[in-house]
């Protein structure tokens, strides 16, 4: 049933919530499914016989613009001609690169960084581009897809699944929105396809025993900005982006904390780092250059820009060291278990992994700040000291 049988207006739709149809008038009625979300649909009558038709998406069609379409609906049925049929006939078939192109653009603004659209793009392109490309993504079937994903399905399975998942979004994409006459059959593709190898992606750590004489051998080669960012990652126990894109406004000198915010952590959830002596140290020095809050604590060779990943990994590479940066995070999760007694719990918010019980995470916040404080200064001094004693929560 019709919630109000007065005209819509681009301001009342803003503040519908409840579902239901709402007419404008002339068969046209916007089917809201949620706030801020559903389809226009014309139902008209021709020789006696009702049919409705789907004008589109709440979301890429405005009030004026369902009008506009419902009037030619209504104009070409008075002539006739059914729409579907003649829209079908003067509407060239959307390419899936076109399709991509667009799906990518309207889902870009919403990405935390450039650098998923980059991957996106740069996946595509090399995988799925070459087999589907050309194609009309109406003419698109399971067996195609399984043609593109097929020669990397088990050398580079874990591309394979990102590029498998990202045509799917793209189809489904194109379906929502009337490129498409009927949905991906997603079951009959995955069942088409052979049992992925399974190869866990491991980063190559230093062992936690070598740390403390490689970090000596940091400070002794020269504070350059890399290696001090490298000294401060290690210390924290903290991502590479997350250190390379530190700003002043994050560090409070007089709670010793870094305040890392959301949208800068993996996970999406604001993080603090407790500060040890030796990790306030290389920030006193870097502070001699400039704090202002809005400037990176370590800058790159560019102003304004941060260091690059392959900064840090070239220090590991010119002291003949075949191991990642990341890997420096799993040396700390390796000593905290095997050289300590702080629980899991206290290493895994360190590393600012998600405590999967949510009712114990909620408990546990405001106990942990105090044993990761002790956890990152015990962390500190064996790296310093190179003892490897029983450390106490």
């Amino acid at each position: 049933m019709g919630k109000d049988l007065v005209k819509l207006t681009a301001t009342k739709i803003k503040s519908l919530d409840e579902a239901g149809k709402y007419p404008d008038g002339n068969g046209l009625f916007l089917q809201l499914s949620s706030k801020g979300k559903g389809s226009w649909v014309l139902r008209a009558q021709k020789d006696k016989v009702r049919r409705d038709f789907g004008l589109g998406s709440l979301t890429n069609v405005s009030l004026a613009e369902a009008r506009e379409r419902a009037r030619m609906y209504r104009s070409l049925l008075a002539e006739g001609t059914d729409p579907v049929v003649h829209f079908k006939k003067t509407t060239k078939p959307v390419s899936f690169r076109e399709a991509a192109d667009a799906h990518i653009s309207e889902k870009a603004p919403r990405w935390k960084t450039h650098k998923t659209e980059k991957q996106w793009r740069a996946s595509l392109r090399d995988y799925a581009m070459p087999t589907l490309g050309a194609l009309a993504v109406g003419e698109i079937t399971p067996q195609l897809i399984r043609e593109a994903v097929l020669p990397i399905w088990h050398s580079k399975s874990e591309t394979a699944e990102r590029v498998l998942q990202r045509i799917i979004a793209i189809l489904d994409w194109s379906f929502a929105r009337g490129f498409r006459d009927t949905e991906l059959p997603v079951r009959t593709l995955r069942r088409s396809l052979p049992p992925a190898r399974k190869n866990r992606k491991h980063f190559r750590a230093l062992p936690y025993t070598e740390l403390p004489t490689f970090m000596m051998d940091l400070r002794k080669s020269g504070q350059t900005t890399g290696r001090m960012a490298l000294q401060f990652l290690i210390l924290t126990a903290a991502r590479s982006g997350e250190v390379r894109g530190a700003r002043w406004s994050e560090i409070d000198f007089v709670l010793r904390r870094w305040n890392i915010p959301a949208e800068r952590m993996k996970s999406g959830k604001a993080h603090t780092v407790p500060l040890s002596d030796s990790a306030i140290s290389i920030l006193r020095e870097r502070q001699k250059l400039g704090d202002k809050p809005d400037e990176l604590v370590f800058e790159g060779m560019k102003r304004g820009r941060p260091l690059s990943d392959m900064t840090l990994t070239k220090i590991l590479r010119d002291a003949g060291l075949d191991f990642t940066v990341h890997g420096f995070r799993s040396s700390f999760r390796d000593w905290t278990s095997e050289t300590t007694s702080f629980s899991h719990e206290v290493a895994e918010m360190a590393l600012a992994h998600t405590i999967r019980n949510s009712s114990e995470a909620a408990y546990r916040r405001g106990q942990l700040l105090e044993k990761r404080s002790r956890l990152m200064a015990d962390w500190a001094d064996y790296l310093r000291s190179g003892s490897n004693g029983l450390t106490k929560s």
